[in-house]
């Protein structure tokens, strides 16, 4: 049996309300595992946590997120403690560059039953992955941006080094999708490369890792049109590969086509470490009354499993992967016990419970 260290930062708001439950569903399912265990260290982190002591991710917690074997983030910041400059304490982000969590995984997924402002055609399904890199583009330049009285400035970096890496994970995570029945083996490259040189430049490389996978089909969208076949025929999409700041705003849009962004998770994967959290924010707003909706945590975890069991091929982790992400998925689907933003009155623990019921004995 392999034990695995997850690292764990509760957050902000209502970080910690949806963190307990998802540590409560991995502990028990850890507990019946006859091939992993699975033990938990909380670090301290966030905004709150700046507040207090100055530090929003203490060098201590940096160097046993590192070590871990996994990372499980839940929601960060809050729009009342900022940085002196005015900008939103974010350690997730600070997590992705020092860690160079180049690949930010974001799944956009419609189940049956799940709810959707889209019209779905009969027999039509949504399955497909925005890939975000997540440690360069035009958040290169975050905290550091030039300022005067009558302009701003703020740089776009794109490297080859990083994009190689990022476009081998994205053809490598369409290859593994097409294998298991649930990919059509398509890499779509989202960039604005008809304006911009940088963009042109990251087609370029796209364009000559795409050599290596000879059975893929490798095509381009401009950013603003892929924005509307999102809306339009988000069917067709399999895996999506794109620039930082591009990717943030449509994996927004993804997740609003999953019904909101409690039902949104993500990881954010490097060649050694990984980061897995949910796509929303902190919502302080509702904070310590008991109607968060742990869903997209719960989610987040599942990547986990499944990004641990297929690094170290432990097959009851991804087993329980996919268990985790079914539940969810059953209780989406029946629609009986669901938090207030995704339409149902359900506390956070009712939602958990429902989840925790809904896998197998």
């Amino acid at each position: 049996m392999q034990t695995f260290d997850i690292a764990v930062f509760n957050g902000d708001g209502i970080g910690p309300e949806i963190m307990a439950p998802t540590v409560a569903l991995l502990t028990k399912l850890a507990a019946r595992a006859t091939d992993y265990a699975l033990t938990f260290q909380s670090l301290p982190a966030g905004a709150a946590h700046y507040a207090k002591t100055g530090e929003s991710l203490p060098a201590a917690s940096m160097t046993a997120a590192r070590a871990a074997d996994a990372i499980l983030l839940s929601a960060m910041g809050l729009p009342s403690v900022r940085y002196p400059d005015g900008t939103e304490i974010s350690p997730q982000i600070e997590l992705r560059k020092v860690l160079q969590l180049f690949a930010g995984v974001r799944p956009v997924r419609i189940g049956p039953g799940q709810p959707t402002p889209l019209k779905m055609p009969p027999g039509r399904t949504v399955d497909f992955v925005l890939i975000r890199e997540s440690t360069e583009g035009l958040f290169f330049s975050q905290g550091q941006g030039e300022v005067s009285e009558n302009e701003a400035r703020e740089t776009l970096r794109i490297t080859r080094d990083v994009s190689e890496k990022l476009f081998r994970f994205a053809f490598q995570l369409a290859t593994d999708r097409k294998a298991s029945g649930l990919g059509k083996g398509r890499v779509t490259c989202v960039d604005k490369a008809n304006v911009f040189r940088a963009f042109a430049f990251f087609r370029g490389i796209f364009d000559a890792e795409a050599k290596a996978f000879p059975d893929l089909t490798a095509d381009h969208a401009y950013v603003d049109a892929t924005a509307l076949w999102m809306v339009q025929k988000p069917w067709d999409f399999d895996v999506l590969v794109t620039e930082n700041m591009f990717g943030d705003i449509l994996s927004d849009l993804g997740a609003g086509l999953m019904g909101g962004l409690g039902l949104a998770p993500s990881a954010d994967i490097g060649l050694h470490n990984a980061v897995f959290q949910p796509c929303h924010g902190s919502a302080p707003d509702i904070a310590g009354q008991g109607r968060a909706n742990p869903m997209a945590m719960v989610l987040s975890a599942a990547m986990m499993l499944d990004w641990l069991g297929l690094r170290h091929d432990v097959p009851g982790l991804v087993r329980d992967g996919a268990a985790l992400r079914a539940a969810v998925e059953r209780v989406v689907a029946e629609g009986k016990v669901l938090t207030s933003d995704i339409g149902g009155t359900a506390t956070t623990n009712q939602a958990a419970q429902a989840i925790d019921a809904a896998l197998p004995a």
